[in-house]
């Protein structure tokens, strides 16, 4: 379920005070956020966040693109590894080859 329209867009807080503070800041850091619910605001776009998802941190760089958007919409959870080890190609090009003789 989303937001109410009226509440305006969620962030945490704490974060946007590091954000603040990194916009003063002359040297730019990584942001480190474990709130992948944030909303990105325009005053993010420049930035290079990393945030957690789940297991590590992962970095993100919002551009203008991202406004409007989550945090966590931009780091999987998930990876994929592999369906399975056996060579699928060669096992249908050997069921065509005995099939036709």
């Amino acid at each position: 379920m989303s937001r109410s329209s009226k509440k305006g867009a969620f962030v945490e807080p704490s974060l946007m005070k590091k954000v603040m503070a990194m916009k003063d800041a002359p040297k730019k850091k990584n942001i480190k956020t474990w709130s992948r619910k944030s909303a990105i605001y325009p005053e993010f776009v420049g930035l290079t966040f990393e945030v957690h998802n789940g297991k590590d941190f992962v970095p993100v760089f919002v551009t203008d693109d991202m406004v409007g958007h989550k945090l966590g919409e931009f780091v999987p959870t998930r990876t994929f590894k592999q369906h399975s080890s056996n060579n699928k190609a060669a096992d249908g090009q050997a069921a065509a080859a005995a099939g036709s003789k």
